[in-house]
């Protein structure tokens, strides 16, 4: 492979992963707002922890993937990697089902399987390139703590997330 082609596809999986993060901010816009309304348990993260948190977390899988595409390329990795894509729609899904429609167990039921997909691409990742897959584990740490914050404030808020 080319140092170009390295290059380019590098950012081409970040732009991918990014453009979910883009698609699930959309649904986020008055995530805010929202989010305030809420009962929260007492160690819920603050609203601006989230930014910057998922930032580095689009960022790791972004990098995952290309190492994975790197390593055996697009059709060799395919399974992989349509883990990878099924996983970042769900990851994009959750936060409309969440935030833009309000609803906490339809959310909180996909939150889920988004856990599983992450940890199906995460080992899936681990058999082609190790580092590959240990990127992901911040990730499947991350949405563990969503999943449990997810649906306490679900039970907490029962008018407000039907």
């Amino acid at each position: 492979m080319t140092t170009s082609r390295i290059i380019l596809g590098l950012l081409g999986w970040l732009s991918l992963a990014f453009l979910a993060a883009a698609i699930g901010g959309h649904a986020s816009i008055n995530a805010g707002t929202f989010y305030q309304q809420l009962a929260r348990p007492d160690w819920a993260p603050p609203g601006w922890l989230f930014g910057p948190v998922w930032t580095a977390l689009y960022l790791m899988m972004g990098i995952a993937a290309w190492l994975v595409w790197k390593e055996r390329g697009l059709r060799a990795a395919s399974g992989a990697l349509s883990l990878f894509l099924m996983q970042l729609t769900a990851n994009a899904l959750w936060t409309w089902l969440f935030f833009a429609w309000q609803r906490g167990a339809l959310a909180f039921i996909e939150i889920l399987v988004l856990w599983a997909l992450i940890l199906g691409t995460s080992i899936a990742f681990w058999r082609i390139r190790p580092m590959a897959g240990v990127l992901l584990l911040p990730y499947l740490a991350w949405v563990t703590f969503a999943a449990v914050l997810n649906y306490t404030v679900w039970q907490l808020n029962p008018a407000l997330l039907g």
